[in-house]
């Protein structure tokens, strides 16, 4: 992981809105918190150019089948792609901001929860080498909830596939992500509890948190929704 915490040369293009605009930003989070919403909205405001996370993965189809060895060939296909998918965006020369519906370390953290030590140790192998020179985001914003929440909302959306998942897995997936965000300090990071807040129903929610976003993130800080108080 210090790979992707290093400081590198290779950034992408300063954006208009100022010089002290984050250029690279990333937003991160568990299934259905609301990343790809929230994605494509600030996308289209920042006129980002964004790097769309894998979504026709061959082995995963398998691996919520639990079939033998396709957790290992899901994860190395994920890993694959989505450093090539970062490396592309970010070789374009070109005005505005870099937005990504995903943070290259989110590899590692399924990699850690879904693959044996073996598999783990080959893996490991292979991130260390393909992540070795991918900058560092200026910003993540991680979108958090609680496990039951998140379950209510895959029952509601989830595709075929996605309805296999068991709660336990749900449950250990957010808290990997909170446990991995707890620790992480690579570049400005900004928490945004959504358990008690709708944005993609919501157009208040929405309103809120787009508010927020106006505003500069200094290292780590966190943002909770009027709406989870009331």
């Amino acid at each position: 992981m210090a790979a992707n915490e290093s400081t590198a040369t290779k950034r992408a293009p300063q954006p208009e809105r100022g010089p002290q605009s984050p250029r690279f930003i990333v937003i991160e989070g568990p299934l259905r918190v609301g990343k790809t919403t929230l994605a494509k909205i600030l996308a289209e405001r920042l006129h980002a150019r964004r790097i769309y996370d894998c979504e026709d993965n061959p082995f995963l189809a398998d691996f919520y089948k639990e079939k033998a060895g396709a957790a290992f060939r899901a994860q190395m296909y994920f890993l694959m792609e989505r450093q090539k998918r970062i490396r592309e965006a970010l070789a374009v020369e070109a005005p505005g901001p870099v937005l990504s519906d995903f943070l290259l370390e989110k590899d590692r953290i399924f990699a850690n929860l879904n693959l044996d030590d073996e598999e783990l140790k080959l893996y490991d192998r292979y991130y260390e080498s393909l992540a070795a020179d991918i900058p560092a985001p200026d910003l993540v914003i991680y979108l958090q909830a609680k496990p039951e929440v998140l379950r209510t909302r895959i029952a509601k959306k989830a595709s075929r596939e996605e309805s296999q998942i068991s709660p336990e897995y749900i449950a250990e997936v957010a808290n990997a992500y909170q446990h991995f965000f707890f620790r992480y300090a690579a570049c400005d990071l900004l928490v945004i509890n959504t358990s008690d807040i709708d944005f993609v129903e919501r157009s208040e929610d929405l309103q809120q948190l787009l508010r927020r976003l106006q505003d500069p993130v200094k290292g780590t800080q966190y943002f909770l929704p009027l709406g989870a108080s009331e």
